[in-house]
């Protein structure tokens, strides 16, 4: 199971991203999309199926050799990216409605689900996840936004640039890999 942070400035320009691959079990649905087609359907189309739900090139060479597709999988980095860029609109209306920082599921593509977590100062952190776990993940933002006002407070970073401090990286990673 695989998670994607993305933390974003007030102008929705990318700080940091992460993904995180969690060893903990999780319970394996079908898609939704899959279940809905026709067997000629799946295999005719595999390679247009894949590309829509985010499989990896390494899942559409092992339907070629036979073996059945994993939709939904999110392997490609653009695919998740694209995700997480199309939920911005509706963050933007939950934030409208709700004055709450943690936003809980706010969208949701194929199995992925879009949680989102706004700070004080409009800077959004979301996270793209296949499980149901709000306690892990809102603990998690809340620790990430932590290590992110910490760095903020380092005097050698300036706001509203990448991160590209490698301790912030372990970190964020150990909370991860503690929360989800």
């Amino acid at each position: 199971m695989s998670h994607h942070l993305f933390l974003l400035s007030p102008t929705d320009t990318p700080l940091y991203s992460l993904t995180h691959y969690s060893s903990k079990p999780t319970q394996s649905t079908p898609s939704p999309l899959a279940s809905n087609l026709p067997s000629w359907s799946t295999s005719a189309f595999a390679g247009t199926l894949t590309a829509l739900s985010g499989a990896s090139s390494a899942t559409q060479a092992h339907h070629a050799q036979g073996g059945a597709v994993r939709l939904g999988g999110g392997q490609d980095r653009h695919v998740i990216q694209m995700i997480a860029n199309a939920s911005l609109d509706v963050i933007e209306e939950v934030m409208r409605r709700d004055s709450a920082m943690y936003l809980k599921s706010v969208d949701k593509f194929n199995e992925w689900t879009v949680s989102a977590f706004v700070t004080p100062g409009n800077f959004k952190f979301i996270l793209l996840h296949e499980s149901k776990n709000d306690d892990g993940i809102r603990s998690f933002f809340n620790e990430v936004w932590e290590l992110y006002v910490k760095t903020l407070l380092n005097p050698f970073h300036t706001m509203h640039t990448p991160i590209r401090s490698p301790v912030f990286d372990s970190r964020v990673r150990a909370s991860a890999k503690k929360y989800l």
